[in-house]
Parts: structure tokens; C-alpha cells; sequence
């Protein structure tokens, strides 16, 4: 090398070089998987630019910009129009491109001037690019809907238009509200009506996901640790609180409450209306509606312990985190058990209790369908089967309530599973509440090693068929299909085929050769390519696709390895979570927010998850903290396991598939065709290295909690990762409206009138494993008085 190579030149060979380098050595091992070549030529192409341009030689100049251009026309080639995949692609040399425009003129390529000219042609081009970020992008066509509804409002849950009486508004989950005082015409002047806070936010593991009830002039709702409160409406003061004074040691995964019951009793006497809250420590509270003092008819001083007859729970492993359901006059709960601890942890059995005395009418447990009533002696209800942690909806009519089940403990391995465990786990089940026995159930996921577990409600409407309206259940699912039932017999009312899947992994022989899809809708999307693998750069982006070929995966429902990491996708928060669906029965039009992240997972075998150190949270664990799988010890099987929920990179924390990560989407209830989907929310609150990124950029995250609907043609939702509550347009998806939350905002809302004047709410409490800021707000939006 001369000594008089200029000092810029010689800085950008070193930086194309060393990028060459880069490239060479991942780009080798990539190719050595069977993956894209282009990164190893390109190491070589910019290693020879390098040395040339070290050298003074305007060759190094020209080869870098015919890479530049091959670069263009393979990721067109690999991306078409797609604006995400290209800015792993192509940032990385734009910003090289704009260094070699710069020293260009010391080999008298250009003039000074010219190659001034030519780096800010490349700098416009960049911050071009950056400003097209901000346009929408992945945003379906809108269509309108072309067949009328047949369900009407309040078809099954009969309540005062301005009331929220249950969960989903009723026991049909509809979450709709008949509700047009806000409208799209004024959605954009909502302002805070008032703010209250509950006084109740853990240091670990928060995340309420409290949704209130609204009962006359009162809001009733459950805090993190159960703590059951009473709202005046319309100023949000509080009018009483009772604390059943849970422990954090009680707190499972998460410090979760979604919400409380309400039940008015025709029996005279005190607590004739009366709120039944759940707890995290397992149990049923009964509370006088007006004073929140204990009902002391029911059960013991106005609670019960649903963990009698259980054996053995440590505590956090029996959690009540969902709304109880109430049917008949009977109390229907499930529970919630700690996830990835013991194969033989408690029993999932479900039990119904009598609203007025809490006398427990019947225990459903699947092994002994014989049993109606707690177990004698030193006997217990059968340990480790599916439970159902989050809430059933209900049809007073017909007399059954229909469970959405989980699955067995041990959500990744199958092998000890039981006959009746495999028939029930990961189903809907139709239970006659007035015996506790099944009259049918629908399984949406054969076999379950993926933590496919039923999250969502179910939705009860009447669907339309060419024989007129039929009582129907619509069931989304955490994989993505939506299912249309006949809610009197559970048999599709639009065809579910059984289609083969991959079979192999750690257990070949327990592998179903088909699982059940169905023809209506699938909120899933296309099987994952090396295409998809994302990040910040083209090096984030290589890692990832390194990591994609190493994997086993053959696309949806890639059976669990060991001796290497398989892909789960949708992972086991994709598609439909606890968060529902809701649906608008006037329009016939369904609501449903949803993810779409992979997983990275692997089976560790139990010498080496010992040597780990990994093992059941009683006995070592303690704190637990990341994502729910990561490093669960699944005790009494041969395999623990490791999750990377959403797949993320372990420097930067971003996702290596590409955006976006969650949407929202409306969809014809008569047909389940699309009306229109868009990536749903924004890059305000990530970033990489966990660095917000405040940036209003609709880059679709991850997303927990569901949306309200009302007659005005309003969506209401938050759920996303960026604290905000938004108002939707019903008809074409366009944001009308947002606020910030001082929260993170992982509830669905719910609406209400007292007065004549309506007001949103929202429960703002964020979520760790959302990674949203801590918070005890609850908070309600109206239209500026009068």
C-alpha cells in the first residue's frame, strides 16, 4: 500500500472488507445448510472491492456498485413491492453506497462535486426510505359486507342497553354494546372523563387483564392480586374494596385477574345482587354488590376453596384468573395451573356451585365421569389432566356451558397422556350445567404438543344457513382457524377437513397424522420461508437465516425435537388468545385481533435440564421471570423445555421473522370472508435492545386482549405493545382515533351509559411478558360535556 493512500478511501475499504468478512462467514455456513447463496458471493465480490479500492484501483469502485445493483434486483427478486423486506436487504449498502460516493472523486471517477452529488442523491434515497416507514403498508383491500345478519343483540344475555353485565358484555361474548352516542362523526373529541387507581400492582409478574362489569350506577372489577372493587360510574370514586389478602407466592405466571360475576338472586334477604370474584390463591369470593360485604350464606363466611379434593397445590399452581360463569344459578370455574412445571400437577376438574349457598353441585373430572362430588378419604380428583383456565360462555336456554379446554400438564411431551385426555384436551366442551356431565365436545388440535390450549371464549350467535338461522358457537383458536359450530350438538355447520401433517420428532408414534382445518376462516398465514427471516440489518438478517435452516421445520404443526430447535408457528400466543373475538350481530361482522410470531423451541433431555439446574418452581425456581416456557422443567417426563416466544434475536431483542407481528382483521360472519386486515399496532414502544422507539410506525406487534364493537360502527381495542387504546372504523379499518395510556393497556375495554352519556373503559395495567410498563389505572374516555 502507498503511503500516500488517502485516509477516507483507506476507511471505507476497511469497512466494505470487514463487512465482506461478515458476509463470507455466515454467508458459507448458510450455504452450507442448503440456504441463499447470495451473502457468500457478496462477501466475495466486496472482500475483491475492498482490496482494490486499498489498492487505489477503480475496479474496487465499480464492483461495488454492480453489487449495489444485483442487490436491488435480488431482493425485488426475493421481496417484490414488500417495504419490510427490504430494509434488512438494502440499509446496510445504501449506507456503504453513500461512503464510496464520497471518496469516489480521489480515483477521478467523478468530480468532487459530483460525487457530493451522488452521496446526496443516495441520502435522499435513504431518508426516502425511511419516510415510507411511516405509510401504511400490508393493509388489505376493503370490501363491504354482502349478507345480512340474522343474530340480534342481546339474543342470548338480556341486559339494559347501557349495562355490561358479564365478561363479554353476556354470556354470549359478543362483546358488542347497541351503544351510538360516540360515533365516527366525534370519535376524535374523547377525552379522560376520570381516572381511578386500583392501589394493587405487583412488583413481578403484573398484568391484570382486568375487563369491568357496569350494573346500574356501578363498576365492578377484580385487581392484580383478586381485590375486588366498586366504582361509582360516573366519576370512578371508589365505594368499597374487599381483599381477600392473596399472597405473591400465590401469583402463577401472571399476576392476572380478567374479571368478576355479577348475579342477582330472586331469594329475599342480604346479598341478593352479588359480585363472585375469582382468586389467584383458588378461590370463589361471594360480596354484597352494594356494601362488598362477604354474602355469609355462601360457603364458608362468603367463600369457597376450589383446591379441596386437589391433594397437593403449591402455592401458585391453582389460580382462578378468569370470570366465572354463571348458568342456572350455578357458578361454573375452571382454573388456571401452572404451566411446564409437573406432568402430575393438580387437576384440571371443573366445578359448578350454586350461586346463592356455594354448595357444590358438581366436579367434572374427565377420568372419573362417575364422580359428582368431591372425592373421599385420602382419595383426589385425577391429577394432570386439561384445564380450563380461561372463561366459558353460556346458553340459559338450552342449559349448557361451553368450555374452552387446555391442555394436559406437560404442554410439549404426550407420551403418559391417557386415553380421556387425549379426547378432551384442546377441545370445546358442551357441559349440561345442571349435571356437570358432557353432552359433546369439538377438538381443534389433535394430540397437543404445541400449547395449543383454548384461550378465547367462544361467541354465541345465530349463524346463517340455506335452512334459516341456526343456534351456533364461533370458536377461534390459537393456531388461527376460526370454527362454526351448532351449539346444540358441536357438529361444524361449515365443513372442518382433516388434513395430513408432519409427523416425526421425539414421539412419532403419538403423532396424528391429520389435525382438523377448517374451511370458514383462518386468521393463519402462510408457512414461514428463509424469505421472511428478518432484523435491523443484513447481518441480523443472516443470523436469522442461519438459525431458520438449522432448525427442523416443515411447515404448520412441525413436531417437537430434541437433538435440535423446531419452529412453532403460529406460536403459542398466535391466532386468537384470551383476548376473543367480537362480533357485530346487526352487520354480521366479526372482529378479531390476532399474532403472528413463530416460536424457536426445543426439548432438552431431563440429564441435561438437570444439570441446568431446571426444575419446579417450589423446589428451585423461585422468581421466574422471561417468557412463559423458557426453561420450563416439565417434571415427570424425559423432557424440559425451551421456548423463544416470538423468536427474538438475543443482542438486538428484535423478531427474526419480518413485520408485521399481530393484526386486526373484520371478517363476514354469514361467509367468513376477509372484509379487511391490517397490521395493528405501532413501533412506539419497541425498539431494538429494548430501547422504545416512539416512532408512530404501524409495524403490527404483539398484541393480548380483545376488541368491543358498538352500533355506531366503532372497534374499540388496545392489547398492542404501544400504550395506546384506539377507535377503529368498523367498515374500512382506518384509525379514527388513539390515546395514550399511562400503562400498558393488555385488557379488552368495555362501554356503558349512565345518564344519557356514554363512556369507554379501559383497564390499564400493562403486562411483563408483553414487556409493557407496570400501571393500577383505570381509566374512562367520554365525549366533552355539556
Amino acid at each position: 500500500m502507498s503511503a500516500t493512500t488517502p485516509l477516507p478511501l483507506r476507511a471505507v475499504a476497511v469497512a466494505i472488507g470487514l463487512l465482506g468478512t461478515l458476509f463470507v462467514s455466515g454467508g458459507a455456513w448458510l450455504a452450507a445448510l442448503g440456504g441463499s447463496p447470495y451473502y457468500l458471493i457478496s462477501g466475495v465480490v466486496l472482500w475483491v472491492s475492498a482490496w482494490d479500492m486499498w489498492h487505489l484501483r477503480r475496479r474496487g469502485v465499480w464492483l461495488f456498485w454492480l453489487l449495489l445493483v444485483a442487490t436491488v434486483a435480488w431482493t425485488w427478486w426475493e421481496s417484490g413491492s414488500n417495504y419490510w423486506r427490504w430494509v434488512p436487504r438494502m440499509d446496510l449498502m445504501l449506507a456503504l453506497a453513500v461512503a464510496v460516493a464520497l471518496v469516489q472523486w480521489r480515483l477521478h471517477l467523478l468530480s468532487r462535486r459530483g460525487s457530493r452529488w451522488l452521496a446526496a442523491a443516495l441520502v435522499a434515497c435513504l431518508v426516502v426510505a425511511f419516510g415510507l416507514a411511516f405509510l401504511p403498508h400490508g393493509h388489505s383491500p376493503v370490501r363491504a359486507a354482502s349478507v345480512p345478519a340474522v343474530a340480534s343483540a342481546d339474543s342470548i344475555t338480556v341486559q339494559p342497553a347501557g349495562d355490561w353485565v358479564a365478561y363479554g358484555r353476556g354470556y354470549d361474548a359478543l362483546r358488542y354494546s347497541p351503544l351510538q352516542q360516540i360515533d365516527k362523526h366525534n370519535v376524535d373529541t374523547l377525552q379522560v372523563a376520570w381516572m381511578a387507581r386500583t392501589g394493587d400492582l405487583p412488583k413481578h409478574r403484573w398484568g391484570a387483564e382486568t375487563t369491568p362489569l357496569k350494573v346500574g350506577s356501578t363498576l365492578y372489577l377484580c385487581t392484580a392480586r383478586s381485590q375486588i372493587l366498586a366504582l361509582e360510574a360516573t366519576t370512578g370514586k371508589i365505594k368499597w374494596r374487599f381483599d381477600p389478602g392473596v399472597q405473591d407466592s400465590d401469583i402463577p405466571y401472571t399476576a392476572a385477574c380478567r374479571g368478576v360475576a355479577y348475579f342477582k338472586s330472586e331469594q329475599a334477604g342480604d346479598c341478593q345482587e352479588r359480585i363472585i370474584g375469582p382468586t389467584l390463591d383458588g378461590r370463589l369470593l361471594a360480596v354484597d354488590a352494594r356494601s362488598g360485604q362477604p354474602c355469609a350464606g355462601f360457603g364458608e363466611n362468603g367463600q369457597v376453596d376450589i383446591t379441596q379434593g386437589m391433594g397437593d397445590t403449591p402455592p401458585g399452581y391453582v389460580s382462578i384468573t378468569a370470570a366465572p360463569t354463571i348458568v342456572r344459578g350455578v357458578i361454573v370455574t375452571g382454573h388456571q395451573v401452572l404451566d411446564g412445571q409437573r406432568r402430575w400437577a393438580p387437576s384440571g376438574v371443573i366445578q359448578g356451585y350454586d350461586a346463592v349457598t356455594g354448595e357444590l353441585r358438581w366436579a367434572w373430572d374427565m377420568l372419573r365421569p362417575d364422580r359428582d362430588g368431591l372425592p373421599e378419604g385420602d382419595d383426589e380428583y385425577s391429577r394432570g389432566t386439561p384445564n380450563m383456565w380461561t372463561t366459558a360462555t353460556a346458553d340459559e336456554t338450552l342449559g349448557l356451558v361451553y368450555l374452552p379446554m387446555g391442555n394436559s400438564a406437560a404442554d410439549y411431551w404426550s407420551g403418559s397422556r391417557r386415553p380421556v385426555e387425549d379426547k378432551y384436551a384442546t377441545s370445546l366442551v358442551a357441559l349440561d350445567v345442571t349435571t356437570g356431565k358432557p353432552r359433546w365436545n369439538f377438538q381443534t388440535t389433535h394430540i397437543d404438543v404445541w400449547d395449543y390450549d383454548l384461550g378465547a371464549q367462544g361467541t354465541l350467535i345465530d349463524f346463517p344457513t340455506g335452512n334459516g338461522p341456526v343456534p351456533a358457537i364461533v370458536l377461534p383458536s390459537k393456531q388461527g382457524d376460526i370454527y362454526v359450530l351448532d351449539r346444540r350438538s358441536g357438529r361444524p355447520l361449515v365443513a372442518v377437513d382433516e388434513r395430513p401433517v408432519p409427523g416425526g420428532g421425539v414421539e412419532p408414534e403419538r403423532r396424528a397424522r391429520t389435525q382438523p382445518m377448517s374451511r370458514y376462516h383462518t386468521l393463519r398465514k402462510p408457512d414461514l420461508s428463509e424469505r421472511d427471516m428478518w432484523g435491523m440489518t443484513a447481518l441480523d438478517q443472516l443470523y436469522c437465516r442461519i438459525r431458520f435452516k438449522q432448525a427442523s421445520y416443515n411447515g404448520f404443526y412441525t413436531a417437537p425435537e430434541s437433538e435440535r430447535h423446531w419452529i412453532e408457528y403460529p406460536g403459542y400466543n398466535g391466532g386468537t388468545d384470551w383476548g376473543g373475538i367480537a362480533i357485530d350481530p346487526r352487520r354480521g361482522i366479526i372482529v378479531a385481533n390476532y399474532n403472528d410470531m413463530p416460536n424457536y423451541n426445543q426439548l432438552v433431555p431431563r440429564a441435561e435440564a438437570d444439570r441446568r439446574g431446571w426444575a419446579p418452581r417450589e423446589d428451585v425456581r423461585g422468581e421466574m421471570g422471561g417468557a412463559e416456557g423458557a426453561g420450563d422443567p416439565q417434571a415427570g417426563t424425559p423432557y424440559a423445555v425451551n421456548v423463544n416466544a416470538g423468536w427474538r434475536l438475543d443482542f438486538t431483542g428484535l423478531l427474526c421473522k419480518q413485520p408485521p407481528y399481530g393484526g386486526l382483521r373484520a371478517i363476514e360472519l354469514a361467509t367468513g370472508k376477509t372484509l379487511w386486515d391490517r397490521p395493528f399496532g405501532s413501533a412506539r414502544g419497541n425498539g431494538p435492545f429494548g430501547i422504545a422507539s416512539h416512532l408512530p410506525v404501524e409495524i403490527g406487534t404483539p398484541n393480548n386482549g380483545g376488541a368491543v364493537i358498538t352500533a355506531s360502527g366503532l372497534i374499540f381495542i388496545a392489547a398492542a405493545t404501544d400504550n395506546l387504546i384506539r377507535a377503529v372504523d368498523l367498515d374500512s379499518g382506518d384509525e379514527l382515533w388513539h390515546a395514550k395510556l399511562p400503562a400498558g393497556g393488555q385488557a379488552t375495554p368495555m362501554v356503558y351509559s349512565v345518564d344519557g352519556r356514554q363512556y369507554l373503559v379501559i383497564v390499564a395495567a400493562g403486562h411483563h411478558f408483553m414487556e409493557t410498563a407496570p400501571g393500577d389505572f383505570v381509566i374512562a374516555y367520554a365525549l366533552p360535556a355539556r
